[in-house]
């Protein structure tokens, strides 16, 4: 059962493809695939040459989703009597 990101929208998540990691529209092409493409050196015409059913908007929506999952969040933690 894929499952459309509600924020993303083309990243896909399905446990029956690449272990239920998050994908690019259904395809079995992680996010993090790209991401460690794009920090190898390959550049967005590269990636795109490669993968011609990947499109370049899959690759900045694969990075916002990055820096999404990375955004910094507080959590309150319990302050300890001293």
């Amino acid at each position: 059962m894929e499952m459309q990101h509600y924020q993303f929208h083309r990243i896909t998540i399905d446990p029956n493809k690449c272990f239920g990691k998050p994908c690019i529209r259904g395809l079995r092409m992680p996010v993090a695939s790209l991401l460690s493409y794009l920090s190898s050196g390959m550049s967005i015409a590269e990636i795109l040459a490669e993968w011609p059913e990947l499109e370049a908007d899959d690759i900045y929506e694969a990075l916002r989703y990055a820096a999404w999952t990375m955004e910094e969040r507080v959590i309150p933690l319990e302050v300890l009597a001293s």
